[in-house]
């Protein structure tokens, strides 16, 4: 099922895979440890706010379809949304 968050998160993902590659090529040439260590960490920030933005994307769209019992489901969505922030 693809919803309308999955070309955005498709198009930062493209963006962290250049990112990605430009990162090996500095390992290849030698870069410090320091640029490498920071690079890599801001690869793997993209890819986490990705997976964030992808996960309340389902929560939004594939699970808040109607429930009998609106207060449960309202809630477990709640909870679902808190849950998600720590990723």
């Amino acid at each position: 099922m693809e919803h309308a968050s999955h070309a955005d998160i498709t198009n930062r993902l493209k963006r962290t895979e250049g990112h990605l590659r430009k990162v090996i090529t500095m390992i290849e040439d030698g870069r410090p440890c320091l640029d490498l260590a920071q690079q890599l960490h801001a690869v793997e920030r993209a890819v986490s706010a990705a997976k964030k933005v992808l996960i309340q994307d389902h929560i939004d769209h594939c699970l808040s379809a109607p429930n009998p019992d609106p207060e449960a489901h309202a809630a477990l969505i709640a909870e679902l949304r808190d849950i998600t922030r720590y990723l």
